[in-house]
Protein backbone atom coordinates (compact mmCIF):
# COMPACT_ATOMS: atom_id res chain seq x y z
CA UNK A 1 0.00 0.00 0.00
CA UNK A 2 1.15 3.35 -0.90
CA UNK A 3 2.26 5.81 1.80
CA UNK A 4 -1.15 8.20 2.11
CA UNK A 5 -0.29 11.72 2.99
CA UNK A 6 -2.73 13.70 5.15
CA UNK A 7 -2.51 17.49 7.05
CA UNK A 8 -2.50 18.39 10.20
CA UNK A 9 -4.86 21.39 10.94
CA UNK A 10 -6.07 23.33 13.54
CA UNK A 11 -3.23 23.93 16.30
CA UNK A 12 -1.85 21.50 14.88
CA UNK A 13 -1.20 22.84 11.51
CA UNK A 14 -0.18 26.25 12.56
CA UNK A 15 -3.82 27.76 12.34
CA UNK A 16 -5.97 29.58 15.14
CA UNK A 17 -8.45 28.28 17.09
CA UNK A 18 -11.90 29.15 15.32
CA UNK A 19 -14.39 26.69 13.70
CA UNK A 20 -14.24 28.71 10.59
CA UNK A 21 -10.44 28.50 10.19
CA UNK A 22 -10.88 24.77 10.61
CA UNK A 23 -13.64 24.46 8.14
CA UNK A 24 -11.99 26.14 5.51
CA UNK A 25 -8.19 24.24 6.19
CA UNK A 26 -10.17 21.18 5.62
CA UNK A 27 -11.72 22.67 2.21
CA UNK A 28 -8.66 23.75 1.45
CA UNK A 29 -6.82 20.27 2.46
CA UNK A 30 -9.95 18.17 0.84
CA UNK A 31 -9.60 20.62 -2.73
CA UNK A 32 -5.66 19.69 -2.77
CA UNK A 33 -6.20 15.85 -2.76
CA UNK A 34 -5.36 15.46 0.84
CA UNK A 35 -6.38 11.63 1.98
CA UNK A 36 -6.74 12.80 5.86
CA UNK A 37 -6.55 15.56 7.69
CA UNK A 38 -5.76 15.46 11.49
CA UNK A 39 -7.36 17.72 14.30
CA UNK A 40 -5.51 17.77 18.13
CA UNK A 41 -7.01 18.08 21.27
CA UNK A 42 -5.43 21.00 23.04
CA UNK A 43 -7.00 23.19 24.83
CA UNK A 44 -9.20 25.62 22.97
CA UNK A 45 -11.52 24.32 20.34
CA UNK A 46 -13.25 20.83 21.26
CA UNK A 47 -11.58 18.58 17.79
CA UNK A 48 -14.51 16.46 17.79
CA UNK A 49 -16.96 19.27 17.30
CA UNK A 50 -15.05 20.62 14.81
CA UNK A 51 -14.37 17.76 12.64
CA UNK A 52 -18.52 17.54 13.22
CA UNK A 53 -18.91 21.08 11.59
CA UNK A 54 -16.32 20.96 9.04
CA UNK A 55 -17.46 17.19 7.53
CA UNK A 56 -20.62 18.00 7.65
CA UNK A 57 -20.16 21.09 4.68
CA UNK A 58 -17.05 19.36 3.18
CA UNK A 59 -17.88 15.79 1.61
CA UNK A 60 -14.98 13.01 0.98
CA UNK A 61 -11.65 14.07 3.27
CA UNK A 62 -10.97 11.34 6.38
CA UNK A 63 -11.12 13.45 9.57
CA UNK A 64 -8.95 12.16 11.71
CA UNK A 65 -8.17 13.46 16.14
CA UNK A 66 -4.73 13.57 16.76
CA UNK A 67 -5.72 12.91 19.95
CA UNK A 68 -8.37 13.05 22.18
CA UNK A 69 -7.11 12.49 25.72
CA UNK A 70 -9.21 9.67 27.37
CA UNK A 71 -8.76 10.70 31.27
CA UNK A 72 -10.77 14.27 30.80
CA UNK A 73 -14.21 11.75 28.96
CA UNK A 74 -15.81 8.65 30.41
CA UNK A 75 -15.48 5.87 27.27
CA UNK A 76 -19.12 6.12 27.31
CA UNK A 77 -19.78 9.73 26.84
CA UNK A 78 -16.97 9.46 24.29
CA UNK A 79 -18.65 6.46 22.45
CA UNK A 80 -21.72 8.28 22.17
CA UNK A 81 -19.91 11.48 20.83
CA UNK A 82 -17.74 9.91 18.17
CA UNK A 83 -20.81 7.93 17.07
CA UNK A 84 -22.79 11.31 16.65
CA UNK A 85 -19.92 12.53 14.95
CA UNK A 86 -19.82 9.74 12.68
CA UNK A 87 -23.34 10.69 11.60
CA UNK A 88 -22.81 13.98 11.07
CA UNK A 89 -19.64 13.53 8.54
CA UNK A 90 -21.55 10.27 6.82
CA UNK A 91 -18.81 7.14 8.73
CA UNK A 92 -15.63 9.30 7.96
CA UNK A 93 -14.24 9.72 11.38
CA UNK A 94 -10.97 7.80 12.96
CA UNK A 95 -10.93 8.17 16.27
CA UNK A 96 -7.43 8.86 17.93
CA UNK A 97 -7.16 8.65 21.26
CA UNK A 98 -4.41 9.04 23.70
CA UNK A 99 -3.01 9.69 27.23
CA UNK A 100 -1.62 12.57 27.36
CA UNK A 101 1.02 13.52 30.25
CA UNK A 102 0.87 13.20 33.52
CA UNK A 103 1.99 16.94 34.20
CA UNK A 104 -1.80 17.35 32.27
CA UNK A 105 -3.80 14.93 33.82
CA UNK A 106 -2.70 15.59 37.08
CA UNK A 107 -1.80 19.12 37.48
CA UNK A 108 -4.55 20.73 35.17
CA UNK A 109 -7.13 18.37 35.40
CA UNK A 110 -6.10 16.96 38.98
CA UNK A 111 -6.62 13.31 38.16
CA UNK A 112 -4.48 10.26 39.30
CA UNK A 113 -1.85 9.30 36.33
CA UNK A 114 -1.39 6.30 38.55
CA UNK A 115 -0.50 3.26 35.92
CA UNK A 116 -1.56 4.73 32.39
CA UNK A 117 -1.04 1.04 30.51
CA UNK A 118 -4.00 0.16 32.72
CA UNK A 119 -6.31 2.65 32.39
CA UNK A 120 -5.69 2.21 28.39
CA UNK A 121 -6.47 -1.29 28.97
CA UNK A 122 -9.84 -0.57 31.08
CA UNK A 123 -10.75 2.17 28.46
CA UNK A 124 -10.59 -0.14 25.53
CA UNK A 125 -12.53 -2.94 27.62
CA UNK A 126 -15.48 -0.16 27.31
CA UNK A 127 -14.88 2.19 24.66
CA UNK A 128 -14.68 -0.61 21.95
CA UNK A 129 -17.66 -2.98 22.70
CA UNK A 130 -19.90 0.19 22.74
CA UNK A 131 -18.74 1.68 19.38
CA UNK A 132 -18.83 -1.76 17.56
CA UNK A 133 -21.83 -3.76 19.40
CA UNK A 134 -24.07 -1.13 20.98
CA UNK A 135 -23.63 -2.25 24.66
CA UNK A 136 -21.23 -2.98 27.68
CA UNK A 137 -20.83 -4.51 31.16
CA UNK A 138 -17.80 -3.66 32.57
CA UNK A 139 -16.08 -3.60 35.83
CA UNK A 140 -12.54 -2.92 36.08
CA UNK A 141 -10.14 -1.03 38.46
CA UNK A 142 -10.40 2.41 37.65
CA UNK A 143 -13.57 2.59 35.30
CA UNK A 144 -16.47 0.90 35.39
CA UNK A 145 -19.76 1.31 32.48
CA UNK A 146 -22.98 -0.49 32.29
CA UNK A 147 -25.26 0.56 29.40
CA UNK A 148 -25.45 1.29 25.49
CA UNK A 149 -24.80 3.42 22.70
CA UNK A 150 -26.81 2.87 19.42
CA UNK A 151 -26.74 5.68 16.34
CA UNK A 152 -28.31 3.31 13.45
CA UNK A 153 -26.43 5.08 10.78
CA UNK A 154 -23.35 5.50 12.34
CA UNK A 155 -20.48 2.70 12.11
CA UNK A 156 -17.98 2.20 14.55
CA UNK A 157 -14.76 4.56 13.54
CA UNK A 158 -11.55 3.16 13.49
CA UNK A 159 -9.36 3.54 16.74
CA UNK A 160 -5.90 4.54 17.03
CA UNK A 161 -3.71 4.96 20.23
CA UNK A 162 -1.06 7.42 20.63
CA UNK A 163 1.28 4.27 21.58
CA UNK A 164 5.17 4.90 22.13
CA UNK A 165 6.39 2.57 25.29
CA UNK A 166 6.80 -1.31 24.30
CA UNK A 167 2.65 -1.57 26.58
CA UNK A 168 1.22 0.54 24.88
CA UNK A 169 2.17 -0.45 21.37
CA UNK A 170 1.24 -4.15 22.76
CA UNK A 171 -2.15 -3.16 23.25
CA UNK A 172 -2.85 -0.87 20.16
CA UNK A 173 -1.07 -3.86 18.15
CA UNK A 174 -3.89 -6.49 19.73
CA UNK A 175 -6.72 -4.40 20.40
CA UNK A 176 -6.80 -0.83 18.83
CA UNK A 177 -6.60 -0.34 14.48
CA UNK A 178 -2.89 1.42 14.75
CA UNK A 179 -1.20 4.02 16.28
CA UNK A 180 -0.78 7.63 16.05
CA UNK A 181 2.83 8.87 16.87
CA UNK A 182 4.62 12.44 17.13
CA UNK A 183 8.48 13.54 17.56
CA UNK A 184 9.18 10.24 16.80
CA UNK A 185 11.79 9.89 14.01
CA UNK A 186 12.22 7.48 11.02
CA UNK A 187 15.11 5.24 12.46
CA UNK A 188 12.48 4.53 15.88
CA UNK A 189 9.66 4.66 13.52
CA UNK A 190 11.55 1.74 11.60
CA UNK A 191 12.62 -0.43 14.26
CA UNK A 192 10.33 0.03 17.35
CA UNK A 193 6.99 1.30 16.52
CA UNK A 194 6.29 -0.34 13.38
CA UNK A 195 7.76 -4.12 14.13
CA UNK A 196 6.23 -3.99 17.94
CA UNK A 197 2.71 -3.03 16.84
CA UNK A 198 2.87 -5.37 13.50
CA UNK A 199 4.10 -8.26 15.74
CA UNK A 200 1.20 -7.44 18.05
CA UNK A 201 -1.44 -7.19 15.54
CA UNK A 202 -0.15 -10.50 13.92
CA UNK A 203 -0.21 -12.39 17.16
CA UNK A 204 -4.31 -11.50 18.27
CA UNK A 205 -4.90 -12.13 14.16
CA UNK A 206 -6.01 -9.09 13.77
CA UNK A 207 -5.65 -6.74 10.15
CA UNK A 208 -2.06 -5.11 9.63
CA UNK A 209 -2.10 -1.68 12.20
CA UNK A 210 -2.34 1.65 10.23
CA UNK A 211 0.65 3.50 11.36
CA UNK A 212 0.08 7.11 11.16
CA UNK A 213 3.30 9.50 11.46
CA UNK A 214 3.05 12.80 12.45
CA UNK A 215 5.81 15.18 12.47
CA UNK A 216 7.07 19.08 11.69
CA UNK A 217 7.31 19.81 8.32
CA UNK A 218 8.76 22.97 6.57
CA UNK A 219 9.89 23.12 3.31
CA UNK A 220 12.68 26.70 3.40
CA UNK A 221 15.80 27.36 1.75
CA UNK A 222 17.24 27.76 4.96
CA UNK A 223 17.42 24.07 6.86
CA UNK A 224 19.34 25.39 9.73
CA UNK A 225 17.27 28.11 10.21
CA UNK A 226 13.82 25.82 10.03
CA UNK A 227 15.55 23.11 12.97
CA UNK A 228 16.37 26.18 15.26
CA UNK A 229 12.89 27.45 15.29
CA UNK A 230 11.67 24.23 15.52
CA UNK A 231 13.35 23.92 18.35
CA UNK A 232 12.35 26.73 20.28
CA UNK A 233 8.34 26.03 19.10
CA UNK A 234 7.82 22.82 19.94
CA UNK A 235 10.87 22.53 23.40
CA UNK A 236 7.87 21.35 25.45
CA UNK A 237 7.74 18.13 23.72
CA UNK A 238 11.30 17.07 24.39
CA UNK A 239 10.72 18.14 28.00
CA UNK A 240 7.97 15.74 27.82
CA UNK A 241 8.85 11.71 29.10
CA UNK A 242 7.08 9.79 26.72
CA UNK A 243 8.40 11.89 23.59
CA UNK A 244 11.50 12.16 25.15
CA UNK A 245 12.48 8.66 25.01
CA UNK A 246 11.72 8.67 21.43
CA UNK A 247 13.78 11.28 21.11
CA UNK A 248 16.58 9.55 22.80
CA UNK A 249 16.19 6.19 20.73
CA UNK A 250 16.34 8.80 17.50
CA UNK A 251 19.78 9.92 18.96
CA UNK A 252 18.27 13.27 18.50
CA UNK A 253 18.81 16.40 20.91
CA UNK A 254 15.52 17.65 20.34
CA UNK A 255 11.81 18.56 17.98
CA UNK A 256 14.55 20.42 15.64
CA UNK A 257 16.35 17.22 14.90
CA UNK A 258 13.66 14.88 14.04
CA UNK A 259 11.63 18.28 12.41
CA UNK A 260 11.00 17.32 8.28
CA UNK A 261 12.68 20.47 6.92
CA UNK A 262 14.63 21.26 3.56
CA UNK A 263 13.73 21.98 -0.12
CA UNK A 264 10.93 20.62 -2.13
CA UNK A 265 13.19 17.82 -3.17
CA UNK A 266 14.50 17.34 0.10
CA UNK A 267 11.48 17.54 2.07
CA UNK A 268 9.59 15.00 -0.40
CA UNK A 269 12.40 12.48 -0.30
CA UNK A 270 12.42 12.40 3.88
CA UNK A 271 8.50 11.80 3.61
CA UNK A 272 8.92 8.95 1.15
CA UNK A 273 11.31 7.40 3.55
CA UNK A 274 9.01 6.73 6.01
CA UNK A 275 6.88 4.91 3.76
CA UNK A 276 9.83 2.98 2.97
CA UNK A 277 10.29 1.64 6.84
CA UNK A 278 6.39 1.06 7.18
CA UNK A 279 4.59 4.30 8.06
CA UNK A 280 1.15 4.09 6.32
CA UNK A 281 -0.19 7.69 6.62
CA UNK A 282 2.23 10.83 7.12
CA UNK A 283 0.53 13.67 8.91
CA UNK A 284 2.40 16.66 7.55
CA UNK A 285 2.55 19.17 10.12
CA UNK A 286 3.53 22.91 8.83
CA UNK A 287 5.67 25.35 10.34
CA UNK A 288 7.71 28.27 9.67
CA UNK A 289 6.38 31.60 7.76
CA UNK A 290 3.42 32.13 5.75
CA UNK A 291 5.44 31.55 2.69
CA UNK A 292 7.37 28.06 4.27
CA UNK A 293 3.76 27.00 5.79
CA UNK A 294 2.20 27.43 1.55
CA UNK A 295 5.10 25.81 0.14
CA UNK A 296 5.02 22.87 2.47
CA UNK A 297 1.74 21.97 2.26
CA UNK A 298 1.87 22.00 -2.14
CA UNK A 299 4.57 19.89 -1.87
CA UNK A 300 2.71 17.53 0.45
CA UNK A 301 -0.38 17.90 -1.68
CA UNK A 302 1.69 17.05 -4.45
CA UNK A 303 2.25 13.60 -2.92
CA UNK A 304 -1.29 13.06 -1.95
CA UNK A 305 -1.91 12.99 -5.42
CA UNK A 306 0.79 10.81 -6.56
Amino acid sequence: MSLRIGLGIGELGGGGASVAGVVDQVRDAARRGFTSVWMPQLFNLDALTAIAVSGAEVPGIELGTAVVPTYPRHPMALASQALTVQSAINNRLVLGIGLSHQIVIESMFGYSFDKPARHMAEYLSILLPLLHDGSVQFAGETLKAAGAVSLAEATAPPVLLAALAPRMLELAGRRADGTITWMTGPDTVADHIVPSITKAASAAGRPPPRVVVGLPTCVTNDADAARQRAAKTFQIYGQLPSYRAMLDRENADGPGAVAIVGDADSVAAQIAHLGDVGTTDFMAAPFGSKEERDRTIDVAAAMAQG
